[in-house]
């Protein structure tokens, strides 16, 4: 660092270690793009799983940093312009105005994440709630399984649904709500999905293992269990499996019911409908 006019030595070891310290917590999203120079970048998400708004805070250290002049910085996001970008530009300079003569990188950084995250809140408040359908209940020694249905192309509808089925209190208090979903990215020719057991051990694996069997996209499905204080043994996950199946063949996601079990294995076909 021979070219560097390190000024004050103390700012120079807080930087340091502002440095080190940021580099550990964000560990990949956080780069150095000139060290000697003292030009560093930090990528930010609004969301670490399923990001929809991202920005780069590219950060600039002054020698009198941070003892007397603040880092000097660029925001680089497509998406930022106009009033968004002189809102969040302002609430970065108040932090640094209200913390003059302390390290402010980290607060900065989560501020931004904070503008992206409620931005991003705003802007899905434009999508819609997808339809949720309801399929036949399967009921055997009192405990009752009943599956649902929504068709899904993000993540933010995919908690829409779960949001929307747990304002119902039968679902809410049902003692698990087993789901699984697939969504398929045509960007990036590859598969979001994921899956919650709820408390009962693997079947949301297993759920998910059949929407893949099945080869079915855009989609989550709900499977409610309601336990009726006898139990079923491994033939819960064969309800489980069949509410769902059942469920994806009225709505047309498996062609017929004989392609849909076929990932059922040794399970029994789908049971006859009845309308709740």
């Amino acid at each position: 660092m021979a070219n560097i006019d390190v000024g004050n030595a103390g700012d120079l070891q807080s930087q340091i270690e502002e440095v080190e310290a940021l580099s550990s917590i964000y560990g990949d999203e956080w780069c150095v793009i000139d060290e000697a120079a003292r030009i560093f970048c930090i990528k930010i998400t609004d969301d670490i799983d399923y990001p929809k708004l991202k920005a780069c805070l590219q950060i600039i250290l002054p020698h009198d940093y941070p003892s007397a002049a603040p880092p000097v910085y660029q925001i680089n996001a497509a998406w930022l312009r106009g009033p968004d970008r002189k809102t969040l530009s302002s609430s970065l300079e108040e932090l640094y105005v209200a913390n003059t003569g302390e390290s402010i990188l980290y607060l900065w950084v989560e501020k931004v994440r904070e503008f992206l995250l409620e931005k991003s809140q705003s802007t899905d408040t434009d999508e819609e709630l997808p339809p949720i359908k309801l399929g036949e209940t399967i009921t055997e020694r009192r405990s009752t399984f009943q599956p649902h249905l929504a068709p899904v192309v993000t993540p933010r509808q995919v908690r829409m649904v779960l949001d929307k089925l747990f304002e119902n209190k039968k679902i809410a208090s049902a003692t698990h709500n087993i789901y699984a979903y697939r969504i398929y990215c045509e960007e990036k020719q590859s598969f979001l999905q994921d899956c919650e057991d709820d408390g009962e051990t693997a079947a949301g694996g297993r759920l998910l293992h059949l929407l893949q069997i099945l080869d079915v996209r855009n989609v989550l499905v709900v499977v409610s269990r309601w336990y009726g204080g006898i139990l079923l043994g491994p033939d819960r996950f064969k309800h489980i499996n069949n509410s769902a199946r059942n469920i994806l063949v009225q709505e047309g996601y498996a062609s017929s019911a004989d392609e849909a079990s076929k990932a059922g294995g040794k399970n029994k076909k789908s049971k006859s409908k009845k309308t709740k």
